[in-house]
């Protein structure tokens, strides 16, 4: 016969390590933390079978109930585990009332008769008929798990509540023992045995559940890594393709800036022969003609420099800034309306102290001049365009004001957009281009612009410029 108490250590000795393998395991992967339920419940089963190694040939009740308890706790916290780990619904619930059905009933047994040990036998039978139930119901309702590997775990379960039965009706049908005693005795010895290989098997089909669950998490990323990976690629390639596409817009605008130059260049130089011829024909006396004849040879000069340099495919070509003041700027916008004949509509006010800037004249003139010709075009009635310039805090601003027709509330935020124009502008009045291109160039100076309009009363575009103070402030 074998002896109960080396079967007892050879179990406790069993569950101590299958726990301390599963709380390695956990600390392995943190994200399987339904593996401390598994550690807990076979170090609970440990810690049963110690007491009842230490308890003696005649315990207390207490000490019986207590280690009895915690054997039955400890396959209550195995089930609760093995169902979180497989994502079925928890049954910590039913468990905790299977635990208080048996410590009643077993308290009840040992107080009645503590030295008939058949009730407690047949009460550990059905309490491990229960729980192991819920655990087949577990793998049954599982299909994360392979079918084999959750058959050959029921099956295991099922073998063990079949030797839970046969301990039961043996107790039934073996005579008593002369000397009745309240503790297992050698007799008992076989289906702790069994009981403890029980417990290797079940280690190692759920050790063998975990390593698939790890291997189907390795394989769901690398599909997700794939597909990232393939995603990245096509990606890839179409940001190449755009690029190609870009490359080609930018070759194709490069042509035709060259070709629209070369176009450009060709009247004004028959323009400026036909000033020269003028200059060298014309009546000498005539001085408002010869006013006249220069202000086209400037405006040819400023137009042919324009072409010059703005119309390059070097994006920095065109900028360059030299010392200049606000005055002197707004005196060469003044008198391009003059030779315009539209001079008389402005009213130019600058007249502080100098306000340096380091920037490019011809750029500035170009912004004001934008500006100016939009409030003199949509100020209908030959309304007057005030123009004042200021000093305010290292900024030079300039205001340019009209008493016009003013602009939509929608339509303020979509100005400077390239092409766009108001929608109470009549038509063939304007390109869109002009408050498009003065912010362009302010930006070249660090400069902004704004614009404040009401419809029907008017709009005021201001401009403002860092004022000189090295090189540095504008770039």
């Amino acid at each position: 016969m074998l002896d109960l108490h080396t079967v007892l250590i050879v179990t406790m000795a069993t569950s101590s390590l299958i726990a301390l393998a599963w709380i390695l395991v956990w600390r392995a992967w943190r994200d399987l933390f339904e593996l401390t339920f598994l550690a807990a419940g076979f170090a609970a089963i440990a810690l049963g079978i110690l007491m009842m190694i230490l308890r003696g040939a005649a315990p207390e009740p207490w000490v019986i109930l207590v280690n009895n308890l915690l054997i039955r706790c400890g396959t209550v916290l195995i089930a609760e585990g093995l169902s979180r780990f497989l994502g079925q619904p928890s049954r910590i619930r039913i468990g905790l009332a299977l635990l208080a059905a048996f410590g009643t009933g077993y308290a009840i047994t040992l107080h009645v008769d503590p030295g008939n040990l058949s009730y407690r036998i047949h009460g550990a039978t059905l309490f491990t008929l229960a729980v192991m139930s819920l655990m087949c119901l577990s793998l049954w309702r599982d299909r994360t798990q392979p079918l084999l590997l959750r058959g050959i775990t029921i099956a295991l379960l099922g073998i063990y509540m079949g030797s839970s039965v046969v301990q039961s009706l043996l107790e039934l049908r073996l005579p008593a023992v002369p000397d009745p005693a309240p503790v297992l005795g050698d007799r008992n010895a076989w289906f702790l045995l069994q009981g403890s290989l029980f417990l290797i098997a079940l280690f190692a089909c759920l050790l063998v559940m975990v390593s698939f669950r790890l291997y189907e998490d390795l394989r769901r990323r690398n599909e997700v890594l794939s597909e990232e990976v393939s995603k990245r690629r096509r990606l890839e390639a179409d940001l190449s393709r755009s690029l190609d596409a870009e490359r080609g817009l930018r070759e194709e605008q490069a042509d035709f800036m060259r070709v629209l130059s070369h176009e450009f260049r060709t009247p004004l130089a028959i323009i400026r022969n036909g000033v020269d011829m003028l200059r060298l024909t014309g009546p000498g006396g005539a001085r408002d003609g010869d006013d006249r004849i220069a202000g086209i040879g400037e405006a040819l000069n400023r137009l042919s420099g324009l072409i010059d340099r703005f119309m390059t495919t070097d994006r920095e070509a065109g900028f360059r800034p030299e010392p200049a003041e606000v005055d002197a700027l707004l005196a060469g916008v003044a008198l391009h309306f003059e030779m315009t004949g539209r001079g008389a509509r402005l009213q130019i006010d600058a007249a502080q102290t100098a306000m340096p800037l380091f920037a490019d004249p011809d750029m500035l003139e170009t912004v004001m001049i934008n500006l100016i010709d939009n409030a003199l075009k949509y100020s209908p009635g030959g309304g007057a365009v005030q123009v004042r310039a200021r000093r305010e805090a290292g900024w030079a601003v300039i205001e340019v004001r009209d008493r016009g027709i003013g602009v939509p509330p929608g339509d303020l935020p979509k100005l400077g957009r390239r092409f766009f124009r108001g929608s109470n502008t009549p038509q063939g009045t304007g390109t869109g281009l002009g408050i498009y291109a003065a912010q362009r160039f302010l930006a070249y100076h660090r400069g902004a612009l704004e614009i404040a309009s009401r419809v029907g009363e008017g709009t005021v575009a201001t401009v403002r410029l860092p004022l000189a103070g090295g090189k540095e402030r504008v770039a």
